[in-house]
């Protein structure tokens, strides 16, 4: 499994907390006033791409937040 930088885990921990919470796709907005990370939604966005494309969380639709996958939730359970 591919250990992630803190805050691609800061993100991944604020979009499973908040998708368990809520039960709906968590977007960029959301994480950073969540998440306390100090850093703009296009930041965010753009690490979202990168867990996303290595599989830590997923897009339902085009304009939807992303969920955690199987790989996100394991991740975030194990660390």
């Amino acid at each position: 499994m591919t250990e992630l930088d803190e805050r691609k885990a800061a993100i991944l921990r604020a979009i499973v907390e908040h998708y368990v919470d809520s039960a709906q796709p968590v977007g960029s907005q959301t994480v950073t006033h969540t998440a306390g990370l100090g850093v703009s939604a296009a930041t965010v966005r753009n690490e979202m791409s990168v867990l996303e494309r290595d599989g830590f969380i997923a897009q339902p639709h085009t304009s939807a937040g992303r969920e955690p996958t199987d790989l996100g939730y394991r991740y975030y359970v194990d660390h």
